[in-house]
């Protein structure tokens, strides 16, 4: 059953809106909460979409559009128009079937992008075999964050990839007065400095930038170097 009126994409398009101005979500749990949230805080139009009443009444007038509806029935897709839709993320995660044949039928709507959650590995193996465009793990990537946290002195942990990550710390002693090309970092590990913040604002740091005691910085690099960069004193 739809709680708010029926969303129009087609609508939206025609009026000259972004690719990623309507999203739909489908599964309203933690994770798929959160996204769709923070999409409206970014200013997206969303459409939720979930089987638990108390879930949809949850996020009443939170959303743009939310609505109860059975994600693998075709028919109910259809008329909440999520075919229309350029922009689709299946946050189904506690039961592997709901989400491998909600992803399925999102797959045959041919959105122009993609996102579902994996369980573990061997669902994010069926997704992608099924033709998903992007796979998440939110559990896992943040069990990884967070053991890069406890193990070092970084104050934040990004990893983009298996080689590259950012991290955000203090300067180490040995740089603090050199500037930036003094400092060598990206002759010696392949490390750039990104940004620096200087009390509360955030800076991207021309070459000729001196290191202050009371600097944080960003560092990129190769996921190691960057590591021990931040444990050092």
């Amino acid at each position: 059953m739809a709680e708010n009126r029926r969303p129009r994409f087609g609508a939206a398009a025609r009026m000259g809106r972004s690719d990623a101005s309507t999203v739909v979500v489908l599964g309203l749990g933690r994770f798929g909460r959160g996204v769709a949230l923070e999409l409206m805080e970014a200013g997206c139009d969303v459409l939720g979409i979930d089987s638990d009443p108390a879930v949809v009444q949850s996020l009443n007038g939170l959303l743009t559009h939310v609505v109860r509806a059975d994600t693998t029935d075709e028919v109910a897709m259809r008329q909440l128009s999520v075919h229309e839709a350029d922009h689709i993320v299946v946050a189904i995660g506690g039961d592997l079937a709901d989400s491998i044949l909600t992803s399925s039928l999102m797959i045959r709507f041919e959105p122009a992008h993609l996102w579902a959650k994996a369980n573990d590995s061997r669902h994010e193996t069926i997704l992608r075999q099924l033709g998903v465009e992007h796979v998440v793990h939110p559990e896992r990537d943040m069990g990884r964050r967070v053991a890069h946290l406890v193990r070092s002195a970084v104050e934040d942990f990004v990893q983009l990839d298996q080689a590259l990550a950012i991290v955000r710390t203090q300067v180490p002693r040995r740089l603090l007065g050199q500037d930036l090309r003094a400092a060598g970092l990206a002759d010696e590990h392949g490390m750039r400095v990104v940004a620096v913040r200087e009390g509360a604002g955030w800076r991207f740091p021309p070459g000729h930038y001196v290191l202050q005691p009371t600097d944080t910085v960003l560092v990129a690099g190769p996921v190691r170097d960057v590591e021990a960069f931040a444990a050092e004193d």
